[in-house]
């Protein structure tokens, strides 16, 4: 590769989403949406705001240390509070965050070139030390970190200037560069870190981070309150709102009327229940946009009657996906084909490929309910009801498993359905002993970053972080790990393309569909993207009042 090649001038140059709209189509082919319904962003907001409310519809976070975040509420606040290496923007494009420039010195050495003059909530310099210390503390056991893989090529971590981090690596990994737009790549101070320990990042820790907002409290239970960053060193982006205030609303009925009375400015992940009863709201307006999340139902464990692929396929054989996309995300949806959506890839230099990839893999099926039968009878004998988890007060999810659940009962298989409190369901995708007694979990999944590979690696690798089951198929990791290592956009869209034609079919999953972004923002307030990349940039502050 070329001796000197700028990431980002690469990165920014294509967004991952065109930042036009676009609209669903739901065929079987799991087409691309066409332009047309969704946007990635809103009006700016041009006031200053005393305070901003934001509901949690996932409910309340169990961390906000950013090595360990994987849920909805904890990135939604944490992205506005600690800033990454690189940043993601409305339209899924790559720009320099705090670092202004990432390089590939030659194919052994990521050179980061840090922002001078970023400060921490608290005054202090940020330095190389606290970039280094950051990113080598997610390979640190004790951490408990869930990004660790992403340093699997790196050798070593080291200051090489003032204002300079070095990573050598094992060979080229082009994920990551990408990786340090996700909470991989958030910086925390060094010392305020160390002295936290394990409670850093809870309510009794707190954080140490330079995003627009630093977190001014968290009541256990009630809400947690973000204050304004006077001293930001990104002058353009300096919040105009003076606080943020997120509300912890699990139960869509309460979330409504909230919304509807102004108690509530705004949430993400609106209910579609709630977005018909708002879809005429005087106060504010329903945004939908482009989206990266995946719909799934996944076995708990290997020792489940679920994990049966041919249960499996059974159970996708039977389910109509055009009917659960039309009756429970009210149209707002794409079938899908395989583990990762296709807009994933949209601005990789290479998306043809993967478009022509994903577009020859087999269709959605058609619901055949005989065929289905038929594989049930060959499956593992059921002893008992399947049991599927779901989080308690999640209405969109209980509509989608009860859809399941009477599709599965065609065929002769009973599912149970399971409502866990939401910090229960968060701890599940990281916990085994809280799958213990569940047979499949109905998962809302999301891509973070423009890179199909290590997101399906998680899924489909002995070491992967959600693969539940021990699936394992070295040539599915080969590829993988081919197109995570090439420096050539095509050889890695080709390596990429041959694992998804083996995994698709063999993993043990149900691929249902991939929803658009839809969020409820008071007319009060402008400015926040309507698309899914809200879950890895500091959204907040391009919020601002709009006098009305």
């Amino acid at each position: 590769m070329a001796a000197k090649k700028s990431v980002l001038a690469l990165l920014t140059s294509v967004g991952l989403l065109a930042a036009t709209a676009c609209t669903s189509s739901s065929n079987g082919n799991g087409t691309i949406p066409k332009p047309g319904r969704l946007t990635t962003t809103t009006a700016p907001g041009t006031a200053e705001v005393d305070r901003i409310t934001w509901a949690l519809p996932y409910g309340e976070p169990t961390t906000l240390d950013p090595a360990k975040i994987g849920d909805y509420s904890p990135q939604t606040v944490e992205a506005n509070l600690c800033d990454t290496l690189t940043r993601m923007n409305a339209d899924f494009s790559l720009s320099p965050g705090l670092a202004q420039k990432v390089t590939w010195a030659d194919g052994r050495t990521l050179v980061l070139d840090l922002r001078p003059g970023v400060t921490f909530w608290d005054g202090s310099p940020m330095a190389p030390e606290d970039v280094i210390h950051s990113l080598e503390r997610q390979r640190d056991p004790r951490t408990q970190a869930l990004y660790g893989n992403y340093l699997s090529a790196v050798t070593s971590i080291k200051a090489t200037g003032p204002h300079q981090v070095t990573l050598r690596t094992k060979g080229y990994d082009q994920t990551l560069p990408k990786a340090l737009a996700t909470s991989f790549g958030a910086v925390s101070q060094k010392a305020y870190t160390e002295k936290a320990g394990p409670a850093y990042g809870t309510a009794n820790g707190g954080l140490m981070c330079t995003g627009p907002f630093k977190l001014g409290s968290w009541k256990t239970g009630n809400g947690i309150t973000l204050e304004r960053n006077d001293a930001y060193w990104d002058t353009k982006l300096k919040p105009k709102a003076k606080r943020v205030a997120f509300q912890f609303i699990t139960n869509n009925n309460t979330l409504t009327s909230a919304l509807l009375s102004g108690e509530v400015d705004g949430t993400y992940e609106l209910p579609p229940s709630s977005a018909t009863a708002l879809g005429k709201a005087g106060n504010g307006a329903v945004h939908l946009g482009p989206s990266t999340q995946n719909v799934l139902l996944i076995p708990a464990h290997a020792e489940s009657p679920a994990a049966d692929r041919k249960l499996l396929d059974a159970l996708s054989l039977v389910i109509d996906r055009d009917a659960l996309i039309r009756n429970v995300f009210g149209g707002d949806a794409t079938t899908l084909k395989s583990l990762v959506p296709p807009l994933t890839w949209r601005g990789d230099k290479a998306a043809a490929q993967f478009d022509a990839a994903y577009a020859a893999l087999p269709d959605v099926p058609k619901p055949d309910a005989d065929k289905a039968k038929e594989l049930v009878a060959q499956a593992r004998p059921l002893s008992h009801p399947l049991v599927a988890a779901i989080p308690a007060g999640d209405q969109r999810g209980l509509q989608a498993l009860t859809f399941i659940q009477a599709a599965a009962k065609k065929i002769g298989v009973d599912i149970g359905i399971k409502q866990l409190q939401p910090t229960e369901m968060s701890s599940l995708f990281y916990d085994p002993s809280v799958r213990k007694g569940l047979d499949l979990i109905l998962t809302f999944g999301y891509v973070t970053m423009p890179d199909p590979s290590s997101y399906v690696a998680e899924s489909v690798t002995p070491r992967g972080l959600f693969n539940w089951t021990g699936y394992d198929n070295p040539e599915v990791t080969r590829l993988l790990d081919q197109a995570r290592t090439s420096s050539d956009p095509a050889a890695s869209a080709k390596a990429y393309a041959e694992a998804q034609a083996l995994f698709t079919p063999t993993t043990p999953a149900v691929f249902l569909a991939s929803t658009h972004e839809r969020m409820f923002m008071n007319e009060r307030i402008s400015g926040a993207p309507t698309s899914f990349a809200y879950m890895g940039m500091p959204w907040a502050a391009y919020l601002g009042g709009t006098g009305k």
